[in-house]
């Protein structure tokens, strides 16, 4: 397709894309709110570096207020808890048969669909590891599940479009009529990354610790069980199973699961979540709020209890606030939580 591709997001996530997507022959405009990004990347490229690729690629950037046109593929790859105010300002760039990817953590779509309309989003799921490193930098650490899919579960065109696109990034990515399932999925294992940013050990670590690991059964659970009750089935992806942390699972499941995902996280280097760069290196809010409160607010709705999210966002927040160090007595702290 001629028509350039719109990366709402030039961070971590959206800028692996665009690299990606240029290097594919793909002309790729972006928007990001830091202004010395944006200005990196018009005067010297935007940089990619790491294991997986090294190089720099050469594209437009504006700042939000900045961008003209309309443009029918936006990837939309801002941080949880800015996508509605992103959406508002990118709708006047859709045109009528234009449409929203959410290359996001957390359930956005839903979000977006308020906004643009949900005949104009698609829905998508990321796990490769990226890092926002400094302007014009963004650090493509490793590889991981990439999946496209219609909300509705139907197989479009337009999906098959994107689902090309992402295997620039990555070859093993997929198309499925379960995206949904994926996103729970993906707020499972996002329950865990959370618990492990509680402390300042690497992910690998902490999921291999006999310690915290019953806690982290025990936070999967209960987002596991708000998925179950909602008729959600969610899919496995980079050796996270999620039935191994549904109500029928044997420990011996539960092992074997956190086994494999810290066999798939000693393979990247990135060793740490954007969660704890969040809190220990960039010193600002994370996405919590967009990412674990759906999950509590959605439990609540569905007379499910989730006593430990809700703990684990408050204290999240105790870390922003400077309130509280991160520890692994934190997951210690969280194992005493009952319903």
């Amino acid at each position: 397709m001629s028509q350039p591709i719109l990366i709402w997001g030039a961070g971590a996530i959206g800028g692996t894309l665009g690299a990606a997507f240029i290097r594919a022959g793909e002309d790729v405009i972006f928007v990001d709110n830091v202004k010395d990004h944006v200005d990196a990347i018009n005067e010297k490229g935007l940089k990619i570096v790491g294991p997986i690729f090294e190089g720099t690629v050469q594209a437009r950037a504006y700042l939000p207020e900045e961008l003209e046109g309309q443009y029918q593929r936006t990837f939309l790859c801002v941080k949880a808890h800015h996508t509605e105010a992103a959406a508002r300002s990118l709708v006047q760039h859709l045109p009528a048969d234009g449409y929203v990817v959410s290359a996001q953590n957390g359930l956005n779509e839903r979000v977006i669909a308020r906004i643009v309309g949900e005949h104009r989003v698609i829905g998508c799921f990321v796990n490769f590891g990226a890092d926002y490193l400094e302007p014009g930098v963004v650090q493509y650490s490793g590889h991981g599940a990439a999946v496209i899919g219609e909300l509705d579960g139907r197989f479009t065109d337009r999906a098959e479009d994107i689902y090309q696109l992402m295997r620039h990034v990555e070859p093993k990515a997929l198309i499925t009529n379960n995206i949904w399932g994926f996103l729970w999925g993906k707020l499972i294992y996002g329950a865990l990354l959370f618990g492990t940013a509680l402390t300042n050990d690497s992910i690998a670590d902490v999921l291999e610790n006999p310690i915290a690991r019953p806690v982290l059964r025990r936070l999967a659970l209960e987002v596991a069980t708000v998925a179950a009750i909602n008729n959600i089935r969610p899919e496995a992806f980079d050796g996270f199973d999620p039935a191994a942390f549904g109500p029928l699972a044997s420990p011996e499941q539960t092992d074997t699961s956190f086994d494999d995902m810290v066999a798939h996280n000693r393979r990247s280097a990135k060793s740490h979540s954007g969660i704890w760069r969040d809190l220990a290196v960039r010193k600002r809010k994370t996405e919590v709020d967009a990412q674990v409160m759906p999950v509590v607010e959605i439990g609540r709705e569905s007379r499910v209890p989730t006593p430990l999210a809700a703990r684990l966002i408050a204290m999240i927040h105790e870390i922003e606030d400077g309130k509280r160090p991160l520890d692994m007595a934190n997951l210690e702290e969280l194992a005493t939580v009952t319903a």
